[in-house]
């Protein structure tokens, strides 16, 4: 296993604000990972700090086996930020000529397609665009630039869902072709479920879980039932959320459920339901906050 990204015990803070706190992340080569979270939890921190633009005031940021001095950029490394305004002046085609230029795997015809199916004048000025193509355009520079590990953060923000499903589906034709190392990091949780492979989910400056998606799936359940049937089969299991009813209890739980859980759950009049990631999420910030 390589690992593509290391971040061990980082901290940062804003006078009392714990922005990132004793936070370790793992990104082994050529996966897709996604950094979930509300707004305001930490997550642009974070990419900020691994790229550079944050010192953190301890721990320590290894790319490809290599860590980084205090300030030092990673090398074949792309972030791509959620705005581009200070550029505001600049055409499209200006921000794509000054990215290849520190990207050296970069691929100019790949780009002029990219333009082609996102639809963008490669002569308009960044301030003219709308919200959403500005983001498009931050996409291309991820994209076409090929970089060993990519790091996106609200890659989305301000595209239809017709949009959004072609960057999704362009992204993972391009990963197939080139595979790398991808952190897509957003609020945007059901979305990108069909897309991640492993999740980090991050709460005030914290990683409240990371996991296989797959493994998510499969493993979180919402329990429905009398209150005393579902603290018997929730005794041994995990449980991330559980709320009364009159005498019913509505738990989260998240864990695997064999033949035996669910023959337990029928003779309980328990019912079980799969969750999504959404809702998944929703629970799991609820029961640690």
């Amino acid at each position: 296993m390589s690992i593509a990204l290391a971040c061990g015990n980082l901290n940062k803070k804003y006078g009392r604000t714990h922005a990132l706190r004793n936070l370790d992340l793992q990104l082994e080569e050529n996966l897709i990972y996604g950094l979930l979270g509300r707004n305001g939890a930490g997550k642009t921190t974070l990419l900020n700090t691994i790229a550079g633009g944050i010192l953190p005031n301890s721990g320590t940021i290894e790319v490809h086996g290599k860590q980084l001095g205090r300030g030092e950029l990673p090398t074949d490394f792309c972030y791509v930020r959620d705005q581009y305004k200070h550029f505001g002046g600049a055409r499209v085609i200006e921000i794509l000529q000054f990215a290849a230029k520190f990207h050296p795997r970069w691929d100019w015809t790949y780009a002029h397609e990219l333009l082609s199916i996102f639809r963008i004048d490669s002569q308009k000025k960044i301030r003219q665009l709308s919200r959403g193509t500005e983001s498009l355009v931050g996409n291309i520079i991820g994209l076409a630039s090929r970089a060993s590990l990519t790091l996106y953060d609200e890659p989305v923000l301000g595209l239809d869902v017709l949009m959004r499903d072609r960057f999704y589906k362009t992204l993972l034709e391009d990963y197939a072709n080139h595979p790398r190392t991808i952190l897509l990091s957003t609020h945007l949780i059901d979305e990108i479920a069909p897309v991640v492979e492993r999740v980090y989910i991050m709460e005030a400056g914290s990683f409240l879980l990371h996991d296989d998606m797959e493994y998510i799936r499969t493993a979180a359940h919402l329990i429905r039932g009398n209150s005393e049937a579902v603290a018997l089969f929730t005794a041994e299991k995990r449980v991330l959320y559980s709320e009364a009813y009159g005498r019913g209890t509505l738990a989260a739980i998240y864990e695997k459920l064999d033949d035996g859980d669910r023959q337990q759950a029928r003779q309980l009049d328990i019912s079980i339901e799969n969750l999504t990631l959404q809702k998944f999420f929703s629970y799991l910030i609820e029961g640690g906050s």
